[in-house]
C-alpha cells in the first residue's frame, strides 16, 4: 500500500507560492459548445479552493482530447473557462499557449489567490513524450506541483510525472480520495467482495483478473470477453466475439478461481443478434446454444438474476466495463439490471471509471453509487499492482 503514503496539498506550505496543478478537464461538449458532464472539473474544485484560501498563485494545466502534439483549435481548453470561472467565483484567464509568451506573461503577473490556466498541454509534442526539456520549462513556472488528475496518473507524461523531477510534488484531494477508496477496497474490503468485469477482450483485463483472484470472493464476467470463457468450456458461441488464442488462459483463470475458492460467474443465457447492429433481430439463447450466424450482445434475463443475487449479498462491489453493447437500447438491459441492483444494494459500490461510469450516469444511477472513479485505466492499473507514474513521483510522507 505504498501508494497511500504520499504527501498531499496539506503537507506542504503553499502560502504565496506558485503552484502548478494538473487537473483533468478532458470533458465532453455538445454540438453548441456546452459541457455535458462537469464531474471532472467539479472534482478538482476542493483542491483549487484550498489553494486559493491559502493564498497560493495557481496555474492549472490539463489536456483535452488527443491532438498528438499539434495545435488543434477545436481541442482548446478555452470552452471550459466560463464554467471554471463560475465555480471558483473569479475570472480565470487562459494563456493562448503552454510555455510560450502568453503563458510566461500570465504566470509572471500572478497574484495570491488568483487562478490562471495554460492551453492544452498536449498541443506540445514534449508532453506525451515526457520530454525533460519541456517538463523543465513547465516546472519553471511554479514552486510546487500538485497532481490532481487521477485519470491520467497512469501516464508518464511531462505534466503528470516529468515536472516532479524539478519541483516538490504532492497530490490534491481527488487523488487522495481515489487512492484511499481503492486502497481500502483492495486491502480491507467489507465482505463478500464481488468484482464485475465487462468489456470486449480478456487480453485487456488479464492482469486485473489475476490480481483480483487473491482479494475477492466472487468474480462476475460479462461483455464480449465472456464468450472466450464460454468457448473455453466447449460451448457453441456462434459468431460471438472470441479470442481464440486466449482459450488456454481462460481455462487457467477458471482453474485458479476454483483453487482459490472464488465463485466464478459467467452468463448462463444471452441476448443474441443476427448482426452487429442497433436494429438487428434478437432473441434469448442459453450460453451453450448460440446458433451459427448469431452473436452474443448482452447478458440474458437468467444471467441478470444470477448476477443480481450475488450483488444483493455483497459487502463491496467493484465494477469495470459494461455487460453488453450498452450504447444500444436493445442490448443495454443487462447492464441496466446490474446497475439497478447495485444502486439498491447495501454494498459499498465502486465504479471503475470509463464506460461503466458513463453507463451508470446515462442510466440514472450515478447518485446511488458509493464512488465513481475518475480514472478507468488508472484504477485498473492500480488494482493490478502496476506503478502509476503520476503517483510514484509524489513525495512520500515521513
Amino acid at each position: 500500500m505504498d501508494f497511500l503514503n504520499r504527501k498531499t496539498v496539506e503537507d506542504i506550505d503553499v502560502n504565496g507560492k506558485r503552484v502548478l496543478v494538473r487537473c483533468d478537464y478532458n470533458v465532453p461538449f455538445d454540438s453548441v459548445g456546452n459541457i455535458t458532464d462537469t464531474k471532472r472539473i467539479d472534482e478538482s474544485i476542493k483542491t483549487l479552493r484550498y489553494l486559493i484560501d491559502h493564498k497560493a498563485k495557481i496555474i492549472i494545466c490539463s489536456h483535452r482530447g488527443r491532438p498528438k502534439g499539434a495545435v488543434k483549435p477545436e481541442l482548446s481548453l478555452a470552452p471550459t473557462i466560463p464554467y471554471v470561472s463560475k465555480v471558483l467565483n473569479q475570472q480565470v484567464q487562459i494563456a493562448t499557449d503552454v510555455i510560450g509568451e502568453s503563458a510566461q506573461t500570465l504566470c509572471a503577473n500572478l497574484e495570491e489567490g488568483q487562478v490562471i490556466m495554460l492551453e492544452n498541454v498536449r498541443f506540445e509534442p514534449g508532453e506525451e513524450a515526457n520530454d525533460p526539456t519541456f517538463a523543465k520549462k513547465l516546472a519553471a513556472f511554479a514552486d510546487i506541483f500538485v497532481n490532481d488528475a487521477f485519470g491520467t496518473s497512469h501516464r508518464a507524461h511531462a505534466s503528470t510525472a516529468g515536472v516532479a523531477a524539478y519541483i516538490p510534488a504532492v497530490c490534491g484531494y481527488l487523488i487522495q480520495k481515489e487512492l484511499q477508496i481503492l486502497g481500502n477496497a483492495l486491502h480491507t474490503p467489507k465482505r463478500p467482495f464481488v468484482a464485475i468485469l465487462g468489456g470486449a477482450k480478456v487480453s485487456d483485463k488479464i492482469g486485473v483478473i489475476i490480481a483480483l483472484l487473491d482479494k475477492i470472493d466472487t468474480l462476475i464476467i460479462g461483455g464480449g470477453m465472456a464468450y472466450t470463457f464460454m468457448n473455453a468450456l466447449g460451448y457453441s458461441i456462434g459468431n460471438s466475439l472470441c479470442e481464440s488464442d486466449k482459450l488456454d488462459l481462460a481455462q487457467d483463470i477458471m482453474a485458479k478461481a476454483k483453487e482459490k475458492e472464488v465463485k466464478f460467474l459467467i452468463p448462463i443465457d444471452n441476448i443474441i443478434a443476427n448482426k452487429f447492429a442497433q436494429d438487428a433481430q434478437w432473441q434469448v439463447a442459453d450460453s451453450d446454444q448460440i446458433p451459427e450466424g448469431w452473436m452474443g450482445m448482452d447478458i440474458g434475463p437468467k444471467s441478470a438474476d444470477l448476477f443480481t443475487h450475488a450483488i444483493e449479498h455483497a459487502g463491496t462491489v467493484f465494477w469495470n466495463g459494461p455487460l453488453g453493447v450498452s450504447e444500444w437500447n436493445n442490448f443495454a438491459k443487462g447492464t441496466y439490471k446490474v446497475a439497478q441492483a447495485l444502486a439498491n444494494s447495501k454494498a459499498y459500490s465502486i465504479i471503475g471509471g470509463g464506460d461503466s461510469a458513463a453507463s451508470v450516469e446515462k442510466l440514472g444511477f450515478a447518485t446511488q453509487m458509493s464512488h465513481i472513479s475518475t480514472g478507468g485505466g488508472a484504477s485498473l492499473e492500480l488494482i493490478e499492482g502496476l506503478e502509476l507514474p503520476g503517483i510514484s513521483c509524489l513525495l512520500q510522507k515521513e
